[in-house]
């Protein structure tokens, strides 16, 4: 008989596998002090380009006063247990309220985490004769989701609306032989790591010709995207065709929760079916609080959104003016596509970081294909003209430096090696050349 953890531990998996060298710096990094543009990263001020803060209300001083006055008022454990046993509350049909009315529909249930919330969501509305159609892009909470159907599922190539239909018509097939089941489309407003919308026009105008249900997943959109901040459906003018919208206040609200929002019937549903959150602990008062607060000022306050895109698109110009590519994003997430291999990249990072202050999310294999490097630049309604100046600036002569190759290591640097303590290993480097 084989020893399950034997087994772990010969294989640590494909990020795994780098966990020692990279530990506490590629991955697990810490960022301390105040949540903002600039932190500090093992004693250093970064200017920072990984944080969900899309409005800025992290440090908001409304916000930091609502999240102290309700953990001042009610504590960590108000109310206690489950939602539908003893864990409701007026402030949390209240949030549902405001949520519904904001994303133009009639009711919206409250989800503990998003990535948690998606996955249940999937489970609670399929049945195993129900056919899930979804683009190849989608997020890991949505492919989870799906890896808990026990019903057929087919992906389309993403945002490709003539291959959506293609998968229309064989989940149509599907359900007409099986005499059983319904069709389920699942899309995201703005997919993270590209930055690029879902076509949800597109998708919504197939609701003509094939009976399906629309699920969209708006983490990136809401509060970002559309007149009043209200998201992708919004921004394409189709918001009323989606039959669920989904969105986390992981990014714009910049707090812990989601919510699933339609119409009244299908939530009422959902609110009585959801497992994960008729098992789960409600979700405590001074969060229901703050995200009261914040959602007050992503309403009230357009100029957050407004500063948050002009900050975007000097970005977003200032890259593409300088030679980088940065895709098709139509958002405010800002990927930077470069080529090199795995220790070229991290190379270059500890770079940026010790020599010019920056810090940001890079992506490389097995995430993407080898040779290829993504940093995903996060802006928000924070950073300063100052930030963005330095940060073009040294991805500017980082990038020199990459194609003219001198950021060819022959392995990832031991982190373990340099605990506690400044590394130099590019200083040295560059000195030796």
């Amino acid at each position: 008989m084989a020893d399950i953890f034997e087994r772990l531990l010969k294989n640590y998996g494909p990020l795994g596998q780098y966990r020692e060298r990279a530990h506490g710096y590629f991955a697990f990094p810490k960022l301390e002090g105040e949540i903002g543009s600039r932190m500090l990263f093992r004693g250093k001020e970064m200017i920072v380009w990984s944080l969900n803060n899309y409005l800025g209300l992290a440090n908001h001083p409304e916000v930091r006063k609502a999240d102290a006055d309700g953990a001042k008022d009610y504590g960590l454990a108000y109310p206690m247990g489950a939602r539908m046993m003893s864990g409701n509350s007026n402030l949390h049909e209240q949030l549902e309220e405001e949520l519904a009315a904001f994303v133009m529909k009639e009711d919206a249930a409250l989800l503990n985490y998003g990535y948690q919330g998606m996955v249940s969501i999937i489970d609670v509305l399929c049945s195993r004769h129900d056919v899930i159609v979804y683009d190849a892009e989608s997020h890991a909470c949505i492919i989870d989701g799906l890896r808990l159907h026990p019903g057929h599922r087919f992906v389309y190539k993403h945002n490709d609306m003539a291959d959506l239909e293609k998968q229309l018509q064989r989940a149509t097939a599907l359900t007409e032989k099986q005499k059983a089941g319904g069709i389920l489309v699942i899309t995201e407003g703005v997919f993270g790591m590209a930055g690029d919308q879902g076509n949800l026009t597109a998708t919504v105008a197939l609701k003509e010709k094939y009976p399906f249900r629309l699920l969209v997943d708006d983490a990136h959109g809401f509060g970002t995207l559309g007149k009043t901040g209200a998201g992708a459906g919004e921004e394409q003018g189709c918001q009323d065709a989606i039959d669920l919208y989904f969105s986390t206040f992981a990014k714009s609200m910049a707090s812990i929760g989601a919510f699933i929002a339609g119409d009244k019937k299908i939530i009422d549903y959902i609110r009585y079916n959801i497992r994960s959150q008729i098992f789960a602990k409600s979700l405590p008062m001074p969060l229901v609080v703050g995200n009261l607060k914040r959602l007050d000022l992503l309403r009230n306050h357009p100029e957050l959104k407004e500063k948050l895109w002009s900050n975007a698109m000097k970005l977003q110009k200032g890259l593409k003016d300088r030679g980088f590519d940065i895709g098709k994003t139509d958002s405010v997430v800002t990927p930077v596509y470069m080529q090199g291999d795995v220790p070229e990249a991290t190379a270059m990072v500890m770079d940026l970081r010790e020599n010019y202050g920056i810090f940001a999310s890079i992506v490389v294999y097995p995430v993407i294909p080898k040779g290829h490097i993504i940093y995903r630049l996060i802006p928000s309604a924070v950073h300063t003209d100052e930030d963005i100046e330095l940060t073009l600036n040294a991805f500017s002569e980082t990038k020199k430096k990459l194609e003219a190759g001198e950021y060819k290591v022959e392995k990832i640097p031991d982190m373990a090696d340099v605990a506690g303590k400044r590394f130099d290993y590019m200083n040295e480097k560059l000195k030796n050349k």
